[in-house]
């Protein structure tokens, strides 16, 4: 047995040899316990040539150690000669696999037999060396592996990375050289690189646009076979040749191991961290746990907490930590006087979705979110806008404004706006403090994180949602109470766009909420399936088989790719029958589409044709993204005459560049869908913008502001080619000027001739993302409808066009 030493660091990552480090200029007594023989092995297994940042750039580094952006092994080196000059006391191949004792007088048993003793323990051992798995069919196959040691290994391969943080980013360029000549494609479960840096989502959409890679998002495997990979997207299943599958799916805490020395975890769920005091300090007095596995994975986080906590074993009462200044600067309007610390526990104990946060975790989560005091009546935001931030109470309340004088109030601890985060829609209602309230902005992208690092907070955004979509179908009939059998244990189920969720003719009592995207509701109708509504985010259905007892009377089917839950019948006919008057508005809304069902049967011999035209019309503009669009142009050809003011109006509106390409796009009858945009519910061009210049406007426009890059993100983002990059055109002549003299190209968008004769001379203008703003600013609305002299353009929405009393109107 060793002599005892002040501390012992297990683990040699950046946060473990920063703390070795500080050991070492204080003069304490420590040993730096590592199980390889080289130091920070995490690092040390990062593929040949990686390049590391050392975000967040905005946080100071604290540490005995270097650390700046560089290579892999520039790094490495530092390190080691940092490890040399600060004299650390280093024992390597020391795997550790016992901790015993206490404060004071703990001992540590290494694999090979060696005790030591020590005073206390900082465990910063990380998780890298407990990955998550592949969890589908196939998954055991041998061609699956989780890390890329050297991209030169792999030339001339079919390669799949599964995993869109930032390890499988690197990963997917590695091997994505063009010398390598692989072919790689990176898969991405949902719409949004949210745990990933910026830099690295930039480099790989850069790849992708190169060609050296496919970036797939909302896809994920299906099936695993020798050569093969089946993969489930968005427009259904797709088989793909893969050799090589490069599983990067996070890593989760090596719980037996710590909890065999009596840490608790912040909760059950497998990807739950230690509970740990604002000193790092765990359940077990003396022992201390940083880096990775406090929940922390940047690079630059772990080498201050490593500093950090040895101050504080050394008795420096009076440190902060790095981010201190900058997390006081968000709280320093608030009206209450709290430290940061005072502050940081305020909101996590207070806070439903903040109970499973640690704090640790908390700091970092609240340097990207607002917290901001309302006095009583304030509105927060208003019914109809855009928005799909969160929003949690941390003290007072809001009120929900349902009706004419009828509010609802969202408790202290609650959340609201959870149904733009998740959906995309707009914002169901407008909503006030209730009383002097203090409540926490929480962006998509902090939120989207927060819910994937917190099991804990995603169940609860989700139960809320959910409750809160009932409660507003059944138009306050209801109360959380009554929901509680049905919101208890929800099935979320993700649905391709055109996969068929209800078949006509089916047995099944279950009811459906469409928690994101949406449907398109048909009839079989003379052997064809006829287009009957559609169903946006936050809609119900299946509720007509739940009362009748009868077979499914229509198809339901997703228009784009949507989420539903599945709420089961048994629960739902027990609910109603609690609640008489919410049953009675039930009723009626099924007799309501029970009535259009009939309606359509009793007069299909009359207007058959008009039905299927009508039909088939829906089911072509639901395929030219109508299904995610909140406002798009549709010509009615029958009144078109081509002459093209919309495009010229679109042009004279916006610096001579038009918006919009009325001869592109598709036909069916008469009915034609221009390139132009769509203003999506999730527009995907917002999904990667490195400026942040892409925003929704208080219309729902999606529009550009100044600072466009040029990067092209948006414009390869978009699935219906709605963008396009462009310099703008020298100035043109007044309209009046060209009329009177001739001088000028006129109106419209000038030629690319005319434009070059008029740059001037050594000018290169640069080129950024031009699309519809939906003439954000402009009285009178889009120039490209006014410009219409025959009224052939319009802007609608699908709720608009999709409707059953158009196809009554068209019948008639």
């Amino acid at each position: 047995m060793s002599e005892a030493v002040k501390v012992a660091i297990i683990g040699s990552g950046p946060a473990g040899l920063s703390a070795a480090s500080r050991a070492a200029q204080l003069g304490l007594s420590h040993i730096l316990l590592e199980k390889t023989d080289h130091l920070s092995d995490t690092i040390f297994k990062y593929q040949k040539g990686k390049r590391v940042l050392a975000t967040p750039e905005r946080l100071d580094l604290r540490s005995d150690c270097r650390f700046a952006e560089g290579a892999r092994e520039y790094i490495l080196g530092n390190w080691d000669e940092d490890a040399a000059n600060n004299k650390v006391n280093v024992a390597y191949h020391a795997e550790v696999a016992e901790v015993t004792g206490e404060k004071g007088a703990f001992a540590i048993k290494t694999a090979k037999g060696d005790v030591y003793t020590a005073e206390n323990i900082v465990l910063a051992i990380g998780t890298q060396g407990n990955p998550n798995r592949m969890r589908c069919e196939g998954a055991d196959q041998p061609h699956i592996i989780y890390q890329v040691d050297d991209p030169e290994d792999f030339k001339d391969k079919h390669i799949t990375v599964v995993g869109s943080g930032d390890a499988g980013i690197e990963n997917a360029l590695g091997v994505a050289e063009e010398a390598l000549e692989n072919t790689v494609t990176i898969l991405n479960r949902s719409k949004d690189f949210a745990r990933a840096k910026a830099k690295n989502v930039a480099d790989m959409t850069e790849a992708g646009e190169n060609g050296f890679m496919s970036i797939r998002t909302e896809t994920q495997p299906k099936k695993v076979e020798p050569g093969w990979l089946t993969l489930e997207t968005p427009t259904g299943e797709e088989r793909i040749e893969c050799d090589v599958i490069v599983a990067r799916l996070g890593s989760v805490a090596p719980r037996g191991f710590v909890e065999s020395m009596g840490i608790e975890f912040t909760g059950p769920d497998r990807e739950a961290f230690p509970k740990l005091s604002p000193t790092f300090e765990t359940t077990v007095p003396g022992l201390y746990v940083i880096g990775a596995l406090a929940g922390y994975p940047l690079i630059k986080h772990c080498m201050n907490q490593g500093y950090d906590v040895v101050e504080f074993l050394n008795g420096n009462k009076a440190l902060t930590p790095a981010d201190e200044k900058d997390l006081a600067a968000i709280f320093e309007t608030l009206p209450q006087r709290k430290s940061v610390g005072e502050w940081l526990e305020f909101l996590r104990t207070r806070i439903r979705i903040f109970a499973d946060v640690s704090p640790l975790q908390m700091r970092e989560f609240m340097l990207d979110s607002k917290v901001v005091f309302y006095s009583k009546g304030d509105v927060v935001f208003e019914k109809g806008e855009p928005g799909s931030s969160l929003f949690a109470v941390a003290d007072g309340h809001a009120v929900v404004e349902v009706g004419p004088d009828v509010t609802v109030p969202i408790e202290e601890g609650s959340i609201f706006g959870e149904v733009g985060l998740i959906s995309g829609r707009k914002r169901g209602a407008t909503i006030r403090a209730g009383e002097d309230s203090i409540f926490v902005e929480v962006s998509r992208t902090a939120a989207l994180k927060l819910m994937a690092a917190v099991p804990g907070a995603k169940r609860v955004i989700n139960r809320i949602s959910l409750e809160r979509q009932l409660l507003q179908i059944f138009k306050g009939g209801l109360t959380v109470e009554d929901l509680e059998p049905i919101v208890e244990d929800p099935a979320i189920e993700r649905v391709p766009a055109g996969k068929v969720v209800l078949a006509e003719g089916d047995e099944g009592d279950d009811v459906y909420v469409v928690r994101s995207g949406s449907m398109v509701v048909e009839k079989n109708i003379g052997g064809k399936p006829i287009f009957l509504r559609y169903l946006p985010a936050g809609s119900f259905f299946g509720e007509m088989a739940v009362l009748s007892g009868e077979p499914r009377n229509a198809t339901v089917k997703a228009a784009v790719a949507s989420e539903v839950i599945r709420l089961k019948g048994e629960q739902f006919k027990a609910m109603l029958a609690k609640r008489p008057q919410v049953r009675a508005a039930t009723e009626a809304a099924v007799a309501e589409r029970a009535a259009m069902n009939s309606f359509i049967e009793s007069r299909k011999a009359s207007y058959s044709s008009a039905v299927d035209l009508y039909s088939d019309t829906a089911s072509f503009i639901m395929k030219e993204g109508l299904g995610e669009a909140t406002d798009a142009l549709l010509i009615d050809e029958n009144l078109c005459v081509g002459c093209d003011n919309c495009e010229k109006a679109c042009a004279d509106s916006h610096e001579g560049l038009s918006r919009l390409d009325r001869e592109a796009g598709k036909t069916f009858a008469h009915l034609h869908v221009p390139t132009s945009c769509r203003h999506c519910e999730h527009p995907h061009c917002m999904a990667d913008c490195p400026p942040n210049v892409i925003h929704r406007g208080p219309d729902g426009e999606v529009f550009m502001e100044d600072g466009c890059i040029g990067c092209g993100n948006c414009m390869r983002n978009c699935p219906y080619g709605v963008i396009r990059m462009e310099a703008a055109p020298p100035e043109k002549p007044s309209l009046l000027r060209w009329l009177l003299t001739g001088f000028g190209p006129g109106p419209g968008e000038p030629s690319p001739k005319w434009t070059k004769a008029n740059m001037p001379e050594g000018k290169k203008p640069k080129k950024i993302a031009v699309k519809c703003d939906m003439c954000k600013g402009i009285s009178g609305g889009p120039a490209c409808v006014r410009a219409c002299p025959t009224g052939a353009a319009i802007r609608v929405s699908p709720e608009e066009f999709l409707s059953i009393a158009r196809l009554e109107e068209d019948a008639g």
